[in-house]
């Protein structure tokens, strides 16, 4: 069935909820600082937290509900039991806020599961517009070690000196293999894919208005740099650029809104109108609304197609998005683009943003080009509010595209893989932006032809 009315938004939420994991990992952020705060506002252990009972209530509370509404009734293996009896002392002796939210991070973890999370008061609470803390650097893992791969212009760390490629040696006097170890082994979650992620996110941990200091050393040098950079609030809002490229149009947008769907369809009657060939750069895309995906999918194929299903616990399926004739997120007219399609992926690829590429490589609508993506991709119907205000999201789904593949874990190999090299980020080359446009010139070479 089509998403429509209450189905429609629970699924909306779910695929964006369900990429926030992934979308940690776009820059730097920490929730610490609000955590730090929720526990201030609570003085301690004030309210929920004052006595054994209510720290209890919300321990109980989150382990109940991943008990009845888990998608996978065995827990992938996980003694569920077993995690209530070890963690439950540890919950009820916490001190503050801070303390009970990692006793109940660490029981989830144990599901190796990054949708499956709880957020205390006050976090997590609009997945449009996300507020994080940055000290102006991304980093990746590249080669066995960990490089910067972006520098935010007139940032302290451009003004540091930093650049992309340059290599992440220590933050406060800790080697960075070590911080990252520690991180991965925090999130509990194995060494996956986007356990790995979000590990990167937090190597940077700690609340606005401080101060981290990092070594790096820049290639074919010998000794060490350092800076000291401020962890400042930043807000990341959804954005949709489109424009000529190398004789094709590349159209970039970050997340899935109904706002960023309805651009895209206005575009195809304005600067995409006469555009021969497209490239849709879903890097650092972290998912967003299933309606909203499935708008922007029919721009490109039939109507009555289905874009894979939801199954529960049960294995019933529970919603099933198709393209459609007609926008439901926007009064904008619907002009299908007919013209050949590259994707471009990348790790951070995720949720909404891997069914669209799934379904339009299926559909052979289009060939991906790039990295395998997260394999973040497990269905969220409704979030859960704690006792304390506190927020809980249980996977309560599990996906497989039209064709019946399971793209949580695995994520999406691309048709051809091309993952940047050092050379690449210290150079600001993007091959995998060069072979689309090789790829669609020479399929427009072949349909002049014919």
């Amino acid at each position: 069935m089509e998403f429509r009315g209450h189905a429609s938004i629970a699924l909306a939420l779910a695929l964006a909820l369900a990429a926030l994991a992934c979308a940690l990992a776009l820059v730097p952020a920490s929730s610490a600082g609000r955590v730090a705060d929720a526990a201030a506002v609570e003085g301690g252990r004030a309210g929920p937290y004052a006595t054994r009972e209510g720290r209890l209530r919300i321990f109980d509370e989150v382990w109940e509900q991943v008990r009845e509404r888990y998608f996978d009734p065995a827990f992938g293996g996980v003694d569920w039991q077993g995690a209530r009896g070890d963690l439950r002392p540890l919950a009820a002796e916490a001190h503050d806020a801070s303390e009970l939210y990692a006793v109940l991070r660490r029981m989830l973890g144990r599901l190796r599961d990054p949708h499956t999370r709880v957020f205390a008061p006050g976090d997590g609470t609009d997945w449009r517009v996300q507020h994080y803390v940055s000290v102006g650097i991304s980093v990746r893992e590249l080669g066995g070690a960990l490089v910067v791969a972006d520098v935010e212009r007139y940032s302290q760390a451009a003004r540091a000196g930093l650049r992309a490629g340059d290599e992440l040696l220590s933050l406060d006097g800790e080697t960075a293999a070590a911080l990252f170890a520690r991180r991965l082994s925090e999130t509990a979650a194995g060494d996956t894919r986007a356990a790995r992620l979000q590990a990167i996110a937090r190597l940077f941990d700690g609340p606005a208005g401080s101060a981290v200091a990092i070594e790096f050393r820049r290639s074919g040098e010998t000794r060490a740099r350092a800076a000291r950079l401020p962890r400042e609030p930043r807000t990341r809002v959804p954005t949709f650029d489109a424009k000529r490229e190398g004789g094709a149009r590349l159209v970039r947008f970050n997340i899935f809104t109904p706002e960023v769907a309805a651009q895209f369809a206005r575009s195809l009657r304005t600067e995409l109108k006469n555009a021969r060939s497209l490239v849709i750069d879903l890097r650092d895309n972290g998912g967003g609304e299933a309606d909203s995906m499935a708008d922007v999918a029919s721009g490109f194929l039939p109507a009555g197609l289905s874009l894979g299903r939801f199954t529960d616990r049960a294995g019933q399926v529970k919603l099933e998005p198709f393209t459609r004739a007609a926008l439901l997120s926007s009064a904008e007219t619907l002009e299908r683009f007919r013209g050949p399609v590259v994707i471009l992926t990348n790790a951070r690829t995720a949720s909404a943003a891997e069914v669209f590429a799934a379904a339009m490589r299926e559909r052979r609508r289009a060939l991906v080009v790039g990295e395998q993506t997260c394999g973040c991709v497990l269905g969220i119907r409704r979030r859960h509010v704690l006792p304390d205000g506190g927020v809980l999201d249980v996977s309560e789904m599990d996906y497989r595209t039209a064709a019946g593949s399971r793209l949580e874990g695995a994520g999406l190999t691309p048709d051809m893989q091309v993952a940047p090299t050092l050379e690449d980020l210290r150079r600001g080359r993007d091959r995998a932006l060069t072979l689309a446009l090789e790829l669609l010139r020479a399929q427009e070479g072949k349909e002049g032809k014919g």
